[in-house]
């Protein structure tokens, strides 16, 4: 399932901060060039990316079983592997002042413009804007945007905690048994998604050592295997409620809640197992798709506006069938390619990667303002 501004010069233990994927600086060549890279996570994001925008595409599909199978197969794991590679590359994150502005910059601008962009193509198909109007209230995919920035501001407090996995997982099944606000600041998704960004602040780089061992990359081919098949039932008799983290479990037709929040569970440890089945067997070498692992949010940004576009026209109308699910998967394939050339990033950069000079002071005077009476009393 998840960036701009903020540098994401690497992948190593307490490297930059990286929201689930930063694409390099604006100008700068792919990071994953440099050293110091992760080839694996690089890999693995765009991997995970491209799913994102498949399982987007392929949603007004649903009625197509294999389609409907497809879609529940990529929400079993995708954003929970997004967000527990998000946590990992936010290890060094120690909500310094100059961290935070920047987290402002790559995460809560670009929401704030990509939020107006949607608004607008709503408002453009409902032939005008709605009476009430909330920014606090995401629209679409911008929730990780929102829940990633309070993860990332959260980071020193779990990094404190004995148990951080477990008091997170606790947090996250009995928040589902509230109603936290009707969508507000995604809220749900949020607490409910927080045990695999703790997780993944909790990992070292010894612990993806033990993903190279043979039984377990075996053994991983046998978990998306199995969850493929187990995809296909359960596309017809689960209700999508479950595969979006977001609502109370008081909402589903399920008394008394205590087997909702096993449910949760089930799917909290599901979610797991596919995300180091598919991290086991994600190339550690160099690929011909390693480099654009660094611009993942150009095309989870970019991808959104792209899908509402197609959703308005008649393009679900038409395709339909085996025919209709291959030319959507192609379409998603070759969408997640675009966003991630040159000249789609150029397009893309001001919104994405925003620079706000005009809006920011230069604090160089201050700095050496501030440097000048050490300076003197030495």
């Amino acid at each position: 399932m998840a960036s701009s501004t903020v540098s994401s010069a690497s992948h190593q233990p307490g490297s930059g901060p990286s929201p689930a994927a930063l694409p390099t600086a604006p100008g700068g060549s792919a990071p994953a060039n440099r050293p110091g890279r992760d080839a694996r996570l690089d890999n693995a994001k765009f991997i995970l990316i491209a799913l994102v925008v498949v399982g987007h595409a392929v949603e007004p599909l649903r009625d197509y079983g294999p389609a409907s199978a497809l879609y529940y197969w990529i929400y079993f794991f995708h954003m929970p592997a997004f967000i527990m590679i998000s946590g990992y590359l936010s290890r060094s994150f120690d909500a310094s002042s100059r961290r935070v502005e920047k987290l402002v910059v790559s995460l809560a601008v670009p929401y704030l413009v990509f939020w107006t962009i949607h608004q607008l193509i709503y408002g453009v198909e409902r032939g005008g804007l709605p009476e009430s109007l909330s920014v606090l209230k995401p629209t679409w995919t911008l929730w990780f945007l929102v829940a990633l920035f309070m993860w990332r501001l959260s980071v020193p407090v779990w990094q404190r905690l004995r148990w951080p996995v477990a008091i997170a997982v606790l947090i996250s099944v009995f928040a589902s048994t509230t109603d936290l606000g009707g969508g507000t600041l995604a809220l749900g998704r949020v607490l409910s998604f927080l045990p695999f960004f703790v997780l993944g602040l909790s990992l070292r780089r010894e612990h993806f050592a033990h993903l190279d061992r043979l039984w377990v990359r075996v053994m991983s081919v046998g978990v998306l295997v199995a969850t493929a098949v187990l995809a296909v039932p359960i596309s017809d008799r689960l209700s999508r409620d479950w595969l979006f983290w977001r609502d109370s479990l008081t909402d589903r037709d399920i008394d008394p809640i205590m087997p909702s929040m096993g449910i949760r569970l089930l799917f909290m440890a599901l979610a797991l197992a596919m995300t180091i089945a598919v991290l086991a067997l994600t190339p550690k070498r160099e690929m011909w798709f390693t480099s654009l692992g660094a611009y993942t949010l150009y095309v989870y940004l970019g991808h959104s506006v792209a899908l509402i576009l197609l959703k308005a026209s008649p393009w679900y109308e038409v395709v339909g069938g085996p025919a209709g699910l291959a030319a959507t998967f192609a379409l998603s394939l070759g969408l997640t390619l675009f966003l991630c050339t040159p000249w789609a990033r150029a397009c893309l950069q001001w919104a994405v990667e925003p620079r706000l000079r005009w809006l920011l002071r230069d604090d160089a005077p201050a700095r050496a303002a501030g440097a000048k009476p050490v300076a003197e009393k030495a």
